[in-house]
């Protein structure tokens, strides 16, 4: 081949190349809603500080998603202000997310009124038939799919546990919130199926928490049950003080209230919960419809104790439980 020739050719291939090249369509960087309680800031990143939305990126990661490469996350959070939801959710259709992975109960509460269309990922729900996000757990016909908690359906659990660790006819104060009123409902059944007497401590917003254990201690109730809600979990470090200076024993349905100092929780994994999520988005991302993903139902939940908390109250934690324990925090 001569000179001119093999320039000739040499331009063809590089003009070839560059058109291929510039063919070729760039990948598509999924953006992922999260809408859940807490701040904005501890959802953000590659790492997020939150340890349930870690999970998910966990998750992610697992099925070979790459922050930054695959996807990357619009999180938006209440910082304790549950009013702050319908906001919220409006900003992320606004962005036209790729899909929303959010907590149960006010967040799945607001995408409902904000969208029809864009995939929700429910990561925890409480009720999503009776909640109407879903028309039924196998066939869920919207735009919601995800995992329950199935807080109410073990909340007669937890009072038998709080029973078998405080025996006794003392009343029992629940603390609860209308976002809770299932699991409430579930609470009082049980009670009355065993002529246990309970107490309703019912709040709705965080500035009642202090006048509900007021209450309870003016009722001399024996011990206490935390039904968490949109205003209970971001203001879990208040109220398990709260229980610590009221010296009542206190029964929760979320670890991180343990691990907050809490006396002892059962409960499904939260944050198990979240990284199973993630096959949801993968899912939904590669084009399935969230109406044909069948609502999954926890598959581990725990029962945590902390020891140290129970030698402050004063209780001596009965074997049967610390048989049954899946961590015990000393």
């Amino acid at each position: 081949m001569d000179r001119r020739a093999f320039i000739g050719s040499f331009v063809l291939g590089a003009f070839a190349a560059g058109h291929v090249a510039r063919a070729q369509p760039a990948r598509k960087v999924y953006r992922i809603g999260i809408l859940a309680h807490g701040l904005s800031s501890d959802f953000s990143g590659p790492r997020p500080r939150n340890p349930a939305v870690n999970a998910l990126l966990v998750g992610l990661g697992e099925l070979g998603y790459v922050y930054g490469e695959h996807f990357v996350t619009e999180p938006r959070g209440s910082e304790g202000k549950p009013e702050r939801f319908p906001g919220l959710a409006a900003d992320l259709v606004h962005l036209q997310v790729d899909a929303i992975v959010a907590a149960g109960g006010d967040p799945c509460a607001a995408l409902k009124q904000a969208t029809a269309t864009i995939p929700i990922v429910m990561a925890a729900g409480s009720d999503p038939v009776a909640e109407g996000l879903v028309q039924s757990l196998g066939h869920p016909g919207g735009n919601f799919t995800g995992l329950s908690h199935q807080r109410a359906e073990t909340t007669g659990k937890r009072l038998e546990l709080l029973k078998e660790l405080v025996p006794g006819a003392a009343t029992v104060a629940v603390l609860w919130e209308p976002s809770g009123t299932l699991s409430w409902r579930e609470a009082d059944a049980a009670a009355r199926a065993r002529v246990w007497k309970l107490l309703s401590l019912q709040i709705r917003s965080a500035s009642e928490i202090e006048g509900a254990f007021k209450k309870a201690t003016e009722a001399r109730a024996g011990s206490l049950l935390v039904l968490t809600g949109e205003v209970a979990y971001p203001h879990r470090q208040r109220i398990v003080e709260l229980a610590a200076a009221s010296r009542l024993p206190a029964m929760y349905d979320l670890k991180p209230f343990v691990e907050a100092g809490g006396l002892i929780s059962y409960g499904a994994d939260l944050n198990e919960i979240w990284r199973r999520a993630a096959g949801f988005v993968d899912k939904i991302l590669k084009g399935v419809k969230p109406a044909d993903l069948p609502i999954e139902q926890p598959t581990k939940f725990d029962l945590v104790v902390n020891l140290k908390t129970a030698k402050a109250l004063g209780i001596t934690i009965p074997e049967s439980i610390l048989l049954r324990a899946d961590e015990v925090l000393r």
